[in-house]
C-alpha cells in the first residue's frame, strides 16, 4: 500500500472503488482536490499505485491501495476491515456490463456483474453508512446511469443493475434525511471510458452517441453529493433524454433501447 493512509491525519478519507480510470479516478481527483485523503481501489494493483503516486504528489494529500476483486463476495468486508480510520465519503463507482443477448451470455458474467454493481455496492453501503449517522457527518454516492431509468434489451441485466442503485440510493437518502448524511446517485450517460470495450459494445449503435468526458461527469457528482443532492444527471443531453420515457409507453421506450444496442 504506497502512499499508505497516515492514521494521525485530520483529513477526512474518502474510499474509491473502480480508482485505477475513468469515472474513478476523476472521482478520487476530486475527493483530494477538496482535501480528502484516499484509498483507491480496483482489480489492477499497477493502475492502482500509478493513480495513488500521481494524486499524493498533486493534492498532496495520503493516497493508498487495495487491490481487489469486487466479485469476490468476501472483497467488501475486507477492505473495509483493512483501513484503521472511519471512511467519511464512499464512492462505489466500480461496475461492469455485458452486451449481448441474455440466453447466450455466460452465466459466470452475469453472476459476477450484480456481485460488482449491487452485491459489493450494497455491502460496503451497510458497512460504513452505521459509522457515518453514528457521526452524523458523511456521505455515498453511488455510481449509477440514465440506463437506471429504462430497460435495457441486450444490456438486460446491467440495465436492471442500475435500476436497483438508483432505486436503493433513493431510498437510503429518505431514510437518512436529517440526519447530515447525503446518499447521491450519480447518472450518467455515455461517457468515454473503457466501459464500452469492456462490455463489448463498440459495435452497436450506441458507440455513434455522443460521449461525455470522465472528468466533468464526477465534477457533477462529487458537487452533487456534496451540496445534498439525491440525484444527480450531468449533461443536458441526458436530462433531456430522461423526458422520454415520461411521455412513452414503457413497451415503445424498450423497444426504441433495444433498436439503440443493434449491431452496426
Amino acid at each position: 500500500m504506497p502512499n499508505g493512509v497516515d492514521i494521525r491525519s485530520p483529513r477526512p478519507l474518502a474510499l474509491i472503488t473502480g480508482a485505477s480510470g475513468g469515472i474513478g479516478l476523476e472521482l478520487a481527483r476530486c475527493a483530494a482536490s477538496d482535501g480528502y485523503d484516499v484509498v483507491l481501489t480496483a482489480r489492477s494493483e499497477a493502475s492502482l499505485e500509478a493513480a495513488a503516486g500521481e494524486i499524493a504528489s498533486r493534492y498532496r494529500v495520503s493516497a493508498s491501495v487495495i487491490a481487489a476483486d469486487l466479485a469476490d463476495p468476501s472483497a467488501p468486508e475486507r477492505i473495509v476491515s483493512g483501513l484503521d480510520r472511519p471512511i467519511d465519503v464512499l464512492v462505489n463507482n466500480a461496475g461492469f456490463g455485458a452486451w449481448g443477448e441474455f440466453a447466450t451470455t455466460e452465466p459466470s458474467e452475469l453472476t459476477d456483474m450484480i456481485h460488482v454493481n449491487i452485491t459489493a455496492l450494497t455491502t460496503l453501503s451497510r458497512l460504513v453508512l452505521p459509522g457515518m449517522l453514528a457521526r452524523r457527518s458523511g456521505g455515498i454516492l453511488n455510481v449509477a446511469s440514465v440506463a437506471g431509468f429504462l430497460s435495457g434489451p441486450r444490456f438486460a441485466v446491467y440495465y436492471a443493475t442500475k435500476n436497483y442503485v438508483v432505486a436503493l440510493s433513493e431510498a437510503l437518502a429518505e431514510e437518512v434525511a436529517g440526519q447530515q448524511v447525503t446518499i447521491t446517485a450519480l447518472c450518467p450517460g455515455p461517457v468515454a471510458t473503457g466501459f464500452q470495450r469492456r462490455a463489448g459494445s463498440d459495435a452497436s449503435r450506441m458507440k455513434k452517441m455522443a460521449m461525455m468526458d470522465a472528468a466533468p461527469c464526477a465534477a457533477a457528482g462529487w458537487n452533487g453529493l456534496r451540496s445534498g443532492r439525491r440525484v444527480v444527471v450531468p449533461g443536458a443531453t441526458n436530462k433531456a433524454l430522461l423526458i422520454v420515457p415520461r411521455l412513452l409507453p414503457r413497451r415503445l421506450m424498450t423497444r426504441l433501447v433495444a433498436r439503440a444496442q443493434i449491431p452496426i
